[in-house]
């Protein structure tokens, strides 16, 4: 067995590296491809701007024509810098059951890592803030949420194997009960005697509009959290982008004070039935079959449901909840996801259980000293 780092200008290279998982989970009824595209972005140091700051190298593991297994491993400067720490990120890391194997593939990671200055690595964080976090440990019997990982039950025993400890928790789950009917009644007291509004959208364009001013706001609800750092304008720009591609304006709501952002619902339809069905594939019948899907899926993923600091405790939550309930009852949900709450994230979890969410799944990031 080899490890091989691809070239990431040889589309030779590129397809051994995005193709492993579509034959690694062949037949799995769960696992979903990425959106068309993300992988040769990730690949593409001349458009990503990850690489105007930081490097990333990818790597494969096979035994001559058969892929054995694959990751990323990558050095995000801004990260370092903003956390004062030296830490390398595993990404992407997909692999077949087997010791060697996994093995093999960390200890190049860890090499590399040691060689860009790290004297840390950390497996489960991508090239953007907004990627999907850690490695899949618990919930296999169901489909994922748009951009967060599926992974079969051994990769924490083969991680574990090779010394490397959880860092944290992210959980997921979804919102199976009523709320309370009182707290729409509260929320309805909330806006007649306060100054909290709520703001819809009607158009992506309009909400285009908006999301500096919401990214703005996510970085102070959220500047406090571990595994926080703040994107760059570019970094944000295409952030923005994968927003507005799956974005449906009614998901979308803002808890206004007066004129500013006190809190969001960010919410989008999960296409994840029409990706298992056009096996990620970027022909034209396929983005046909992925627009349909977003007009019709009754099941969404809420990726960020927050409020700012400054305005919680003063009724504003009981307006979030009942703006989140209405939002999945109005559009005619079946299934909602609150995606990956950190478990340090203690506000967030405590909100998310008052609204009544079921815990179904758990990713974990892992980290080890080299």
């Amino acid at each position: 067995m080899n490890i091989q780092m691809i070239n990431t200008d040889k589309r030779e290279d590129r397809k051994l590296f995005s193709q492993f998982p579509f034959d690694l989970y062949h037949g799995n009824p769960f696992w979903t491809p990425p959106f068309p595209g993300e992988i040769r972005l990730a690949m593409n140091r001349q458009s990503h701007p990850f690489y105007k700051h930081s490097t990333a190298d990818f790597f494969i593991a096979h035994s001559g024509n058969d892929v054995l297994g694959r990751l990323a491993v990558l050095k995000n400067e801004n990260y370092c810098h903003f956390h004062n720490q030296q830490i390398a990120f595993v990404y992407y890391l997909e692999m077949i059951d087997d010791s060697l194997v996994a093995r093999s593939l960390l200890a190049t990671a860890a090499e590399w890592a040691k060689a860009h200055n790290a004297d840390t690595l950390l497996i489960g964080k991508g090239l953007l803030r907004s990627n999907g976090q850690g490695i899949h440990v618990k919930g296999f019997d169901l489909p994922p949420a748009m951009g967060i990982a599926y992974q079969f039950p051994y990769y924490d025993h083969l991680i574990k194997e090779n010394g490397f400890e959880k860092e944290t928790d992210y959980f997921s789950g979804i919102l199976e009960h009523r709320i309370d009917p009182k707290v729409h009644q509260v929320a309805e007291k909330v806006k007649q005697r306060s100054h909290f509004w709520i703001k819809n959208f009607s158009s992506t364009k309009e909400m285009e509009k908006w999301i500096p001013l919401v990214d703005k706001v996510h970085h102070e609800a959220f500047a406090n959290n571990p595994g926080f750092y703040p994107s760059t304008p570019e970094e944000f720009t295409l952030l923005c982008k994968n927003i507005i591609s799956v974005a449906v304006p009614a998901y979308t709501k803002l808890i206004m004070y007066e004129e500013e952002v006190a809190g969001f619902i960010l919410a989008y339809p999960n296409l994840g039935r029409a990706l298992r069905a056009t096996r990620g594939s970027g022909s034209l019948p396929s983005m046909l079959q992925l627009l349909y899907e977003k007009k019709h899926s009754h099941w969404i993923d809420m990726n960020g449901v927050g409020l700012l600091p400054k305005y919680q405790g003063l009724g504003a939550n009981a307006l979030l909840y009942s703006e989140v309930e209405k939002t999945i009852v109005a559009a005619g949900i079946t299934h909602a996801e609150i995606i990956q709450v950190d478990e340090r994230n203690f506000r967030s979890y405590s909100d998310m259980n008052t609204m009544g969410v079921e815990w179904k799944k758990t990713h974990r990031t892992y980290q080890k000293k080299i």
